[in-house]
C-alpha cells in the first residue's frame, strides 16, 4: 500500500489541498478479510470550496446538521446527496471551525479496473461511496476509505471556474476547479477543449 496522506496535509486551505490532491490515489476497500478488494482511482479533477464566505460552499448557509462535518477537522469525508440520486464525495480541509472542503470530481481507474470515474456522481457510485461514509476519518484505513500519495508525477494542471454553481453570483466565476490537462478521465466538456474553441 502507498503512503497515507496525513491530517497535516488536509488541515490547510482548500485551494492548496485541491491542487496537491491531483495525482493522489483514492482508495476504497470493499469486503473484509481474504475476500477484501481495493478499488483505486488516481485523482485528475477536483474543486475547492473555501469557507462560509464562498457562496458556492454549503457552509455559506451556516452550521446545520448536514454541514456539521465541514466544521470539523480536515481529513474527514463529507458525503451528501444531490438531485435525489447522486452521492458526492468531498474531503474536509482546514482547521476545525473553518468549514472548507474539496469535491472529488474525477479519477482514472487503476490496476486494470475498467470503470468510468468521470464525474463526481459516477465516481462515488463506482467506488461504492455512499452517505454512510459521511464523517469518516480518511487519514486512516479503518473505515475503508482513504487517500494515498501520488505514484507518478502530474502533467500540466489546468484551473477554471467550478461546475454547476451559477447560483453563487461572483463566486461562480472563481477559478477553484483543478484538473490534469489532457487526461480523458476529466469530466466533459473538457475545459482545455472549450478554451481552444473560444480562441
Amino acid at each position: 500500500m502507498g503512503r497515507l496522506l496525513s491530517r497535516r496535509f488536509f488541515e490547510r486551505d482548500a485551494a492548496a489541498v485541491a491542487r496537491e490532491l491531483l495525482g493522489a490515489v483514492l482508495v476504497r476497500r470493499v469486503g473484509a478479510g481474504d475476500g477484501a478488494r481495493l478499488l483505486r482511482g488516481r485523482l485528475v479533477e477536483v474543486e475547492a470550496y473555501v469557507g462560509a464566505h464562498d457562496l458556492a460552499c454549503h457552509a455559506a448557509k451556516g452550521r446545520t446538521g448536514r454541514t456539521e462535518v465541514m466544521f470539523g477537522r480536515g481529513g474527514h469525508a463529507y458525503v451528501y446527496l444531490i438531485y435525489g440520486m447522486h452521492d458526492m464525495l468531498n474531503i474536509v480541509t482546514g482547521k476545525a471551525g473553518d468549514a472548507q472542503a474539496v469535491l472529488v470530481r474525477a479519477a482514472e481507474a487503476l490496476d486494470g479496473w475498467e470503470e468510468n470515474l468521470s464525474g463526481p456522481g459516477r465516481l462515488a457510485r463506482a467506488m461504492r461511496i455512499g452517505r454512510g461514509f459521511n464523517g469518516v476519518d480518511m487519514t486512516t484505513r479503518e473505515a475503508g476509505l482513504w487517500v494515498e500519495a501520488a505514484e507518478r508525477a502530474v502533467g500540466e494542471i489546468g484551473v477554471g471556474p467550478r461546475v454547476g454553481v451559477d447560483y453563487a453570483g461572483e463566486w461562480a466565476r472563481e477559478h477553484l476547479r483543478f484538473y490534469e490537462v489532457g487526461n480523458r478521465a476529466v469530466s466533459k466538456p473538457w475545459p482545455w477543449a472549450v478554451r481552444k474553441q473560444r480562441r
